[in-house]
């Protein structure tokens, strides 16, 4: 938990959640830092996780991940294009976003259409496994925010009020 917050500034809710059982939080910390040693850049691991908690509709994750996208500057279409479910007019993104939503929607089952997709997008079959750990890591705290929910953090908050398509 220091370590949470000398990066972040702050332990969040989620965190503070996830404490109540150390191997918990030390599982979802450790796949963590396994998902920040992947080949996906910072904005495309946020974009895959915001994509998850949009298609779990977990209004927590989806605050987060949206308000951290838009500290990095992703254009505001962009991150309202993912919470509509709409396409993104980047080809590279949008491939990435379709590959997340198919796995997430359909537990791990993929149409070859949507993979050979985000292959086309200049992706690998590596990068593709990597995309398992950001949905892993929002199937965790997304199912626990829908069995517990958690308080929305003050830093959160002015992205909760955007609604999730259904």
């Amino acid at each position: 938990m220091k370590a949470f917050r000398k990066k972040f500034g702050f332990i969040s809710n989620l965190m503070a959640t996830f404490a109540n059982s150390p191997s918990v939080l030390n599982g979802y910390l450790a796949l963590d830092t396994a998902w920040e040693g992947s080949s996906l850049s910072a904005t495309e691991r946020q974009i895959i996780l915001l994509t998850a908690s949009v298609e779990n509709r977990c209004l927590y994750g989806t605050a987060a991940h949206a308000t951290v996208l838009k500290a990095m500057k992703l254009d505001v279409a962009v991150i309202k294009a993912i919470r509509c479910r709409k396409s993104l007019p980047d080809e590279r993104q949008d491939a990435l976003v379709a590959l997340t939503r198919e796995l997430v929607r359909e537990r791990g089952f993929v149409a070859e259409s949507v993979k050979e997709r985000f292959f086309k997008a200049r992706y690998n079959e590596a990068t593709m496994m990597e995309v398992l750990i950001g949905v892993a890591l929002k199937t965790m705290s997304n199912y626990l925010d829908h069995l517990n929910p958690i308080s929305i953090d003050p830093v959160f908050r002015a992205e909760a009020n955007e609604s999730i398509s259904s």
